[in-house]
């Protein structure tokens, strides 16, 4: 039976990608060994990391002045990373889900944090938009997608301090206007490549400033200085990622992917706009993701539920179980996901509906 994949993280990858990587973990650039033992001091290697690099600002249009790094890790560390570098006195952050949550309450730890504003009130059902940013603070914090309760920020907002973004689910999924970011961060495990890798884009004037010490290995300044090779990189993955940068690249860039991205979410939508059975959870409909697509039966078929996620996945259908914090569905249709995958989940609700309707 053919597979289609809604997994939220670890995600689908473009076959291609998937492809590539087997055959290097095989034969890693005709060295005759395995990309998973080969030294990441090699030249083969080092040539995969410039080229990821390379793809990155070439891709994402990153001005001169930011570095690109690799980390491990994964986003949670950037929760600490973040204010460690950045946070001298104050810093503002934006509550609007479960990640947003954590990486507020990390910077608790090094300073002052203002929540500039929450929707928690209404479990996380919309990105809140009326909300003054501190101008003496040292950064504001955001997260653009939220992978649990189904919000994004579309747009690359203006801020009168150093913005900091948290786009570990919808990075690569449209065009970004870099300059306007102190620093970008994500685990790759969504659009780029399997779990084990981080990635960050940092303006580099804005580190260095801070009165406190930092260990070595959560400054920022030491991985710009030894290129993302101050100790072992995580290589699987930085491999995995060219492949998908290089599959992007192929495809047209960050404007054809964002076409692709908004008609598959715009067909799914659409279908549980209008099917008798199911509602979306998101309650603003223009702070709905594109990459996160969240909805749970209507109140009067509440106890179908269980019944659509079994015929869901006798379909072929991987990953719509939602998460217990929105309960329902969830169908993650990251950049890999091809738009077969979600008219066959459409095909499948309609099916539902003619059966139990």
């Amino acid at each position: 039976m053919k597979k289609y994949n809604f997994n939220a993280g670890p995600s689908i990858l473009p076959q291609e990608a998937v492809d590539n990587t087997i055959e290097a973990i095989k034969n890693f650039a005709g060295t005759g060994l395995s990309l998973m033992e080969v030294s990441h001091r090699t030249k083969e290697f080092q040539a995969v990391m410039d080229e990821t690099v390379a793809l990155f600002k070439e891709i994402l249009n990153i001005p001169e002045g930011y570095s690109v790094l690799f980390l491990g890790g994964g986003a949670s560390l950037e929760f600490c990373m973040v204010p460690y570098n950045l946070l001298e006195k104050k810093a503002a952050y934006l509550n609007t889900g479960t990640w947003a949550s954590k990486a507020l309450k990390e910077a608790k730890l090094f300073g002052e944090v203002v929540e500039v504003a929450s929707s928690k009130a209404d479990n996380f059902t919309y990105i809140p938009k009326d909300y003054t940013i501190p101008a003496d603070a040292d950064y504001f914090h955001i997260t653009t997608n939220n992978t649990i309760f189904g919000t994004e920020i579309h747009q690359d907002m203006d801020s009168p301090v150093t913005l900091v973004a948290d786009m570990s689910s919808d990075i690569f999924s449209r065009p970004v206007d870099v300059g306007k970011y102190g620093l970008i961060y994500g685990g790759a495990q969504k659009n780029l490549a399997p779990a084990g890798v981080t990635f960050v884009i940092v303006k580099d004037e804005i580190l260095g400033k801070m009165s406190r010490p930092i260990p070595t290995m959560l400054d920022y300044r030491t991985h710009i200085k030894d290129g993302s090779m101050f100790n072992t990189p995580p290589v699987v993955p930085i491999y995995a990622a060219l492949q998908t940068l290089k599959w992007l690249k192929s495809i047209g860039g960050l404007t054809e992917m964002y076409r692709l991205n908004k008609e598959k979410a715009g067909l799914l939508y659409a279908e549980i706009d209008r099917n008798k059975l199911f509602k979306g959870t998101v309650t603003v409909k223009e702070d709905r993701s594109l990459m996160n697509i969240c909805f749970v039966m209507n109140d009067e078929y509440k106890d179908l539920e269980a019944d659509f996620l079994q015929f869901a996945v006798s379909k072929g259908m991987v990953g719509l179980k939602g998460h217990r914090s929105v309960g329902g569905f969830r169908a993650s249709t990251y950049n890999a996901l091809p738009k077969e995958s979600v008219q066959a989940l459409i095909d499948a609700m309609q099916e539902f509906e003619k059966i139990k309707y």
